[in-house]
Formats: structure tokens, sequence, C-alpha cells
């Protein structure tokens, strides 16, 4: 499974891709907001310097909801440099941009996705990720896991080369069943990553190895 970090802080980014298991990023412009990078070309800019960081793909996601916008957005967006992803919403418009951008071998991301018809549609119209919410859906009492599980079962009956980017993680559980299901990705905070790293018995037992080290060589 790929790790991506959700996030357009820039120290997070570098932190996750020094952890050396870092495989791409997502961002958004509320993400964007939250770090102060606002403006078009501020946010271009912004973009930039993710792929800077980061050897693996970075999704940058159109603010038009209208067809012609989101296609003169997406291919400014694409045109910044080859790691980009364009980032569609699940709407009408966004799977009709979709089809328009996989035919001109331009590679997607379609988020925003609450179930497996949504899903069906992003890999029909040729989207390289698909982004279902996890998070979110939990929110409301619904298992966005048994979504994943759903859209997994589907694409694996017609082959679709769509990857399933499980977005919208909350904490190292969500990383942990992502990767059971099957999610080709994940996506979340660094939080979600380096919590992976934390056991108290692996804590408790460098601490016995290096008392009993120093016990020796002291």
């Amino acid at each position: 499974m790929k790790f991506f970090i959700d996030t357009a802080n820039l120290s997070d980014i570098a932190e996750a891709q020094a952890l050396g298991v870092l495989d791409g990023v997502t961002t958004n412009p509320s993400l964007m907001a939250k770090e102060g990078v606002t403006g078009s070309d501020a946010i271009l800019a912004h973009y930039k310097k993710i792929c800077e960081l980061v050897e693996g793909d970075v999704s940058a996601e159109v603010i038009s909801t209208d067809y012609e916008g989101m296609i003169k957005e997406g291919e400014a967006l694409a045109a910044l440099h080859p790691q980009i992803v364009v980032k569609l919403p699940m709407i009408a418009n966004g799977v009709k941009a979709c089809k328009y951008f996989s035919d001109k071998g331009i590679r997607t991301n379609v988020t925003l996705v609450f179930s497996v018809g949504q899903a069906l549609l992003a890999a029909k119209a040729g989207a390289a990720y698909v982004s279902p919410f996890l998070g979110r859906l939990d929110d409301i009492s619904t298992d966005g896991l048994h979504l994943v599980k759903e859209i997994r079962h589907v694409y694996d009956n017609y082959n679709f080369e769509t990857q399933i980017l499980s977005a919208s993680v909350r904490n190292t559980m969500h990383v942990i069943n992502c990767a059971k299901i099957g999610s080709d990705v994940m996506t979340g905070p660094l939080s979600s990553i380096t919590g992976l790293l934390k056991h108290p018995l692996t804590d408790s037992g460098l601490a016995k190895f290096l008392e009993d080290y120093k016990k020796g060589n002291g």
C-alpha cells in the first residue's frame, strides 16, 4: 500500500519524506488556506515546492465546478510538473472532465467519493485514483472501511486500473485496516504515519537493552 500525506505543510511533507516511506501528497483548498497559501499564483508556486520535496504523485485540486473551468484549471495544473495529478470533484462535470483528461493522457484523482456507484463512474471515466472519504463517513455513523471493501470488490471484478486512494484517514487503525482490505493508497496527516512507529513494548524493550548495555559497558 502506498503512503500519501494529506497536507500543504512543507515541514510535515519533508519529515514524512525523510522517514523514507512517503509515496505522494494530496492537498486541497482547505489545507492550502490552513497554511496561509491564498491566491492562484501563490497556490501554483506552493504546488511546485511540494513536487520538489517528494518523488511521487501530488494531487492538485481544481476550484471550478463548470466543465470548461475544470479543463482550463486542470491543464494549467498538469503543466506545472510531471508529478501533478489533477484532482476533480465527483460531480457530473467532474466525470466529464475526468474522461477528457484521461483521453489526453493527463492523470486524475476523483475526490469526495462516498458510494460504490460514484467510484464505478470514476473508473469508467479513466480516473487514475478514486478517493473515498473514510473519516467523513465515520462521522455520520457509516462504515467508511466497508465502502473501500465494496469498491475493491467491484474493481477486481472488472480489472479496473483505477487505484483506490483511501482519504480522510484519521488514525493509525484506519491505515492498518486499509492495508488489510486492499486499498492501493492511503492519505492522512503525518500523525497517522508516525503513529505506526509506536508500541509500548518497543519503548520498554529498548530501554532494557540500553540499561543492560550500560551495566556491562558503563
